[in-house]
């Protein structure tokens, strides 16, 4: 039950730390597309590694309590490429939306935080921020009799 209350907490953490980070990643995907006249995608990219920042440093300060690698840096590269599958589908989910199903980017930007969202807490939680399940002992032979 200890598991399900941890695991509760930890998600409804997750979704502010996601918020801080989506609203980092929004606006400096409007800023770079508007302002500096990057292309959509490219500006898609930068915008979510910085906004996958802000998520690194809110989810070990504030929303995980155990850290599985003891080494910081290379813990942030772990948290990074495990970003990089979400970053695939952020990228292939607002240039469908903007290509195919013609909806302006900020919206397939939506769209597309919406898609990486779950896979990115549970990949993250139980591959940096969980324990190693440990096995049962098996019993003895011994035991039995």
């Amino acid at each position: 039950m200890a598991d399900a209350s941890r695991l509760r907490r930890e998600l409804g953490a997750y979704g502010v730390a996601s918020a801080m980070g989506l609203i980092t990643d929004m606006a400096l995907l409007a800023l770079l597309v508007t302002q500096a006249h990057l292309h959509y995608l490219a500006a898609a990219t930068i915008s979510f590694v910085c906004g996958g920042v802000v998520m690194y440093v809110a989810s070990v300060t504030r929303v995980f309590h155990f850290r599985r690698i003891g080494n910081r840096a290379l813990e942030l590269a772990c948290f990074v490429a495990l970003g990089a599958i979400g970053l695939v589908v952020n990228a292939a989910v607002i240039y469908v939306a903007v290509a195919v199903g013609e909806i302006h980017f900020m919206a397939g930007k939506l769209l597309a935080a919406g898609c990486t969202f779950g896979t990115n807490f549970l990949l993250r939680r139980r591959l940096l921020f969980s324990p190693v399940a440990h096995s049962q002992p098996e019993t003895t032979r011994n035991e039995s009799r």
